[in-house]
């Protein structure tokens, strides 16, 4: 497991001014001792994120998103801790020394060794004799070496030569099998990839999980083959040059979307670094939330031919839906970027890509198509879907839309606007919708939230907590209250920035970020620990008080009565001097 030091993480904290690697990330504007910014991880039209120079915490009062600075840069940029703590050191310039391997999923740690062996035994079969061929053929499609290196670029050879390279290297045959390279038929074994140059695939973290294998020498069908789908490698959770193109999407603040592996290489290759690529024709709800963390607008730019005209469609409104912003650029005079790029030159991309088409813009273009608008009924029809297509859209869009229809077709704007208001009565599609309980929450759980994240902010709280209350009735609040406990004992004080630093290695990690989530008003007082700790005593007596008179229903032996009604006695008495004590203070 990678390590980092305790006490080097909470230096890089202390060196790293939230407000400071915040704005690099989104603005924010000063209010007060605060400042406030649109939060990115939810669908925010008003700035409800606020984050304390003073805590060096950042909070979202609409999503309850919080956390301190590399909880916020590992959110933001779908990396884990240990990468977030990394950056974070280089933006501040402080060296930083990981103890042991990187290991993001350690349970996998053997499934990713092996695919990083396999990727090395491809890349070394392309700089042997035996690859002058795929190296001639990658020339020709305008790949040179630097860029074979920088995709991992390999090749797949003839007669089982992966398979008797890791048997070698005592990788069992099953788990070749169950990672998609080989193939079994009886007691024999096949390498999956033939004859092909080979494109490594990784996942978001960059680890290697699967193949591309290109044919390029002979009739081989077909002229793709992926690897299959296995415990490291979901295509619907993978876009293809994710982990690459995420710094320049950041700097460029747009991403390009393409249908093909090979599109976003030639898009890589020739400046265009800001480019991802499918893993299939249409957008699952896990790369959409990929690419909703990039947090920029997405240019769609597919193959120039039907299936690509209608993946455009489809996907430009899953990404709509999304809340993201969605541009088209679509080609002429070539199948797609790859082949458009070698035929017209880098210029030609760069012109395109400067001058998209809104979605709407591309989708109403889209609806034209085939349709004779001199019609009356094909006229109507159309006229029926842009409406539809206008029914999650924003005031300005529907204007702009409306005005457009009247204007090229003198049609009534008001006729226009009343249909639209009747199609949104009973919307086509809906939103998705975030599920949200109906149960409130109790008071004994509300207070025992406020109580540790007072916990979490001073160490005053930790001791009032250990010498008014010591103990909570539910497990994960009590374990809370230890972790809080245990690491005020080793560091005597406590920050909740630095304590989130400590958490990222606890059982209950979750557990703690909810708590924090649902303190919506983060001030603290210190009168309001008391009223919270008499509340939890309060509730624990008087759950005692109903559970003694259910017994005493449920007993007929008369001296065991009379105990249980002593009971009930005793924590009344308790409960009516804890009013009293408190009537004083």
């Amino acid at each position: 497991m990678p390590r980092i030091s305790e006490n080097v993480i909470n230096e890089i904290r202390a060196q790293a001014d939230i407000v400071d690697i915040i704005k690099e990330y989104i603005p924010l504007t000063p209010k007060g001792k605060n400042y406030f910014g649109v939060c990115p991880f939810h669908q925010d039209h008003s700035p409800s994120m606020s984050v304390s120079r003073e805590k060096q915490m950042f909070k979202c009062f609409s999503c309850g998103a919080a956390g301190n600075v590399f909880k916020f840069v590992s959110d933001y940029e779908n990396i884990s801790f240990i990468e977030a703590v990394s950056k974070v050191a280089s933006k501040v310039g402080i060296p930083l020394t990981i103890t042991g391997d990187y290991k993001p999923k350690e349970k996998f740690q053997k499934e990713y060794d092996v695919m990083n062996l396999t990727t090395l035994f491809f890349q070394n079969n392309l700089n042997t004799s035996l690859g002058t061929k795929a190296k001639e053929y990658l020339s020709q499609r305008g790949l040179n070496e630097e860029m074979v290196k920088v995709f991992d670029i390999g090749l797949a050879l003839d007669k089982n030569t992966l398979y008797q390279f890791l048997n070698k290297k005592k990788i069992a045959p099953e788990d070749m099998v169950s990672l998609g390279l080989v193939n079994q038929s009886g007691l024999t074994y096949h390498d999956v990839f033939v004859n092909r140059i080979i494109f490594p695939i990784h996942d978001p973290l960059g680890h290697v999980v699967g193949f591309t294998g290109r044919v390029y020498d002979g009739d081989y069908t077909p002229k793709y083959l992926n690897s299959k789908e296995t415990a490291i490698f979901r295509k619907g959770n993978i876009l293809f040059n994710y982990h690459r193109a995420r710094d320049a999407i950041r700097l460029q603040k747009k991403v390009i979307i393409v249908e093909g592996n090979m599109d976003a290489i030639r898009m890589y290759v020739s400046g265009f670094q800001n480019t991802i690529a499918l893993m299939g024709t249409s957008l699952t709800k896990e790369q959409v939330s990929l690419i909703e963390k990039l947090r920029v607008p997405v240019i769609l730019m597919f193959d120039n031919d039907e299936a690509g005209k209608t993946a455009t469609v489809k996907n430009g409104e899953i990404l709509g839906d999304a809340g993201i912003t969605v541009e088209v650029v679509r080609l002429s005079g070539a199948k797609d970027p790859d082949e458009y790029i070698l035929a017209n030159g880098i210029q030609a991309m760069k012109d395109n890509i400067e001058h998209p088409l809104s979605y709407l813009e591309f989708k109403y273009n889209a609806l034209k198509e085939n349709k004779n608008l001199e019609d009356t009924e094909e006229l109507a029809s159309y006229v029926k879907n842009v409406l539809a297509s206008l029914e999650n859209a924003d005031d300005i869009t529907i204007d702009i839309t409306l005005n457009k229809l009247v204007q090229e077709f003198h049609l009534s704007y008001d006729v226009l606007k009343s249909q639209l208001k009747e199609k949104k009565i009973m919307p086509v599609r809906q939103s998705p919708v975030v599920a949200v309980s109906s149960q409130k929450k109790s008071k004994y759980d509300m207070c025992a939230e406020f109580i540790l994240y007072y916990m979490m902010n001073d160490v005053k709280y930790v001791k009032m907590y250990q010498t008014k209350l010591g103990y909570f009735k539910s497990s994960i609040y009590r374990g809370i209250a230890n972790e809080i406990v245990y690491y005020v004992e080793k560091n005597k004080k406590i920050e909740l920035a630095d304590f989130l630093s400590y958490a990222e290695t606890s059982p209950l990690k979750d557990e703690i970020y909810r708590v924090i989530k649902s303190i919506k008003n983060p001030e603290i007082v210190e009168t309001s620990m008391e009223d919270y700790i008499f509340n939890i005593k309060e509730c624990t007596w008087e759950e005692e008080i109903k559970k003694l008179k259910v017994e005493m229903k449920q007993t007929s032996d008369i001296h065991e009565k009379e105990n249980l009604a002593k009971k009930i006695v005793d924590f009344n008495k308790k409960i009516q001097e804890m009013l009293e004590e408190r009537s004083v203070m």
